[in-house]
């Protein structure tokens, strides 16, 4: 189940952003002690800013957020598209968990921003994800070299929730 993010998510939040795997390629993790006096008490909401609930436990987060319009890679540049963002608990990979709630997502951006492209950016190392971008019906646009890695960019359109 999507949903806002709660107080309760407080101590998920902090794991997620601070496990070593998950950070292995999104630049490592953030440092527990800085993040947990960081991270408020309660949490911020806003459109596009999805928590991802299992059995009443956040498992996950999904976003979808502007991205720069002065990062260099876009599908129409100077603009700041939709980028969809994901995270997963260590614990929840491997069961189609991240397919279900991006699939959740995009169709909310569907209505959110009709006919709008969604873009997506992840490490060509990060085969999870790429496997996931290409599932949800991602197709590249262009790959670049940042943060010390290949980068794999690809673009979404509303009519691929309906292939």
């Amino acid at each position: 189940m999507l949903r806002e993010p709660e107080a309760r998510d407080r101590a998920a939040v902090i794991e997620l952003f601070t496990s070593t795997e998950v950070g292995t390629y999104i630049g490592g993790p953030r440092q527990r002690d800085e993040f947990e006096r960081a991270v408020p008490e309660e949490p911020r909401r806003r459109p596009g800013l999805f928590v991802v609930d299992l059995d009443g436990t956040m498992i996950g987060i999904v976003t979808l957020d502007r991205r720069d319009p002065k990062h260099p890679v876009h599908v129409c540049p100077g603009t700041s598209e939709a980028e969809l963002g994901y995270m997963f608990l260590p614990q929840a990979w491997g069961h189609g968990y991240a397919a279900e709630a991006c699939t959740a997502a995009l169709g909310w951006c569907t209505g959110a921003l009709p006919g709008e492209p969604v873009v997506l950016t992840t490490q060509t190392a990060n085969e999870r994800s790429m496997r996931l971008a290409a599932k949800l019906g991602f197709t590249e646009v262009q790959r670049y070299e940042d943060w010390g890695a290949e980068q794999w960019f690809g673009t979404w359109s509303p009519a691929s929730l309906s292939d």
